[in-house]
């Protein structure tokens, strides 16, 4: 078991605590705003047991069944998470109405408050290690794993409130105000993970930035580098790819031309370990007349160096 999915199983574990404890108080109280908020974390351990054996699938290695990998299978958990996730968002908000319009009372307790407490300090604590984890290996579940229990804190800070507000005024308003808006706040997660799993699935383009940091390591590639086009690049779950068409000068051998592709590929990899590059090598599109003194490319021959 790798670093990911422990880290998985460690947010699955954290959350299923916290939501069972959330169920309890707000059982015991009636308030929607701590019930809302376990239904929250009750959806963390589905998407963390989703992103867990997506991790796990992800990090089979190419068949002859799938011989591009299982990267995929992150982006197809992200889209079936989104989906479950906005219509528990929507049933929070349609409860908390439901109960607005009721004139339900609320019985605030003690046990309200320290579960609200103690989720905090569980939030911060998932949150840090997801998004080390993160940081380390280029798992986008774990990214988007992070950035939701990095949100429950700010639902949690809400419900502390509420709770604090309602309880001191008298009136339940507060507490079914912040129940719609932790809802509001799980239909906006749910959207943007759902994108980010269509994006995945129609091979979006990565980010611009780092098209422009691969280009900008190729243009200072030394000879028999004569320069590239047709780059393409795309992403399938935490898997980064880019192809492009590399010319060498037509004056070079193929171990040169070679080298020179070889050389590209272990700099763009040691610079994002997630890429996978493929390198169409061509030659100089022209009959070219010019002799080692005078072609640009040619004068750079006595530097070059294959790295060992």
């Amino acid at each position: 078991m790798d670093i990911r999915q422990k880290a998985s199983l460690f947010a699955i574990s954290a959350a299923t605590v916290l939501a069972a404890s959330k169920f309890l108080a707000g059982g015991v109280s009636g308030s929607m705003a701590v019930t809302s908020s376990g239904l929250d974390s009750l959806l963390d351990v589905f998407m963390s047991g989703i992103n867990f054996l997506a991790i796990k699938k992800a990090a089979e290695p190419a068949d002859d069944v799938h011989q591009y990998g299982h990267y995929k299978i992150e982006d197809l958990a992200a889209v079936g998470q989104s989906l479950v996730i906005i219509f528990s968002g929507s049933t929070i908000i349609y409860k908390a109405v439901r109960k607005f319009l009721g004139n339900e009372a609320i019985a605030y307790t003690g046990l309200d408050l320290g579960v609200m407490l103690l989720s905090l300090v569980f939030s911060v604590l998932i949150s840090r290690v997801l998004t080390n984890v993160a940081r380390r290996t280029g798992s986008k579940p774990l990214r988007a794993d992070a950035l939701h229990y990095t949100s429950d804190l700010y639902s949690n800070f809400g419900a502390i409130a509420a709770i604090c507000l309602s309880y001191y005024t008298g009136k339940v308003f507060f507490d079914l105000l912040f129940a719609v808006i932790v809802g509001l706040i799980i239909l906006l997660s749910a959207g943007r993970i759902l994108w980010e799993g269509f994006s995945g699935l129609m091979d979006t383009r990565i980010p611009v930035d780092v098209e422009k940091e691969i280009e900008r390591v190729i243009a200072v590639m030394p000879y028999p580098y004569a320069g590239y086009h047709k780059l393409r690049t795309r992403i399938s779950g935490s898997k980064w790819y880019a192809d492009f068409h590399l010319l060498a000068c037509r004056k070079a051998s193929i171990d040169e031309a070679h080298d020179l592709s070889q050389k590209v590929e272990l700099k763009l990899n040691s610079m994002h370990r997630s890429l996978d590059v493929t390198i169409h090598i061509e030659p100089c599109p022209d009959e070219c007349e010019l002799t080692d003194e005078t072609c640009s490319v040619r004068r750079k021959k006595p530097s070059w160096s294959l790295p060992q």
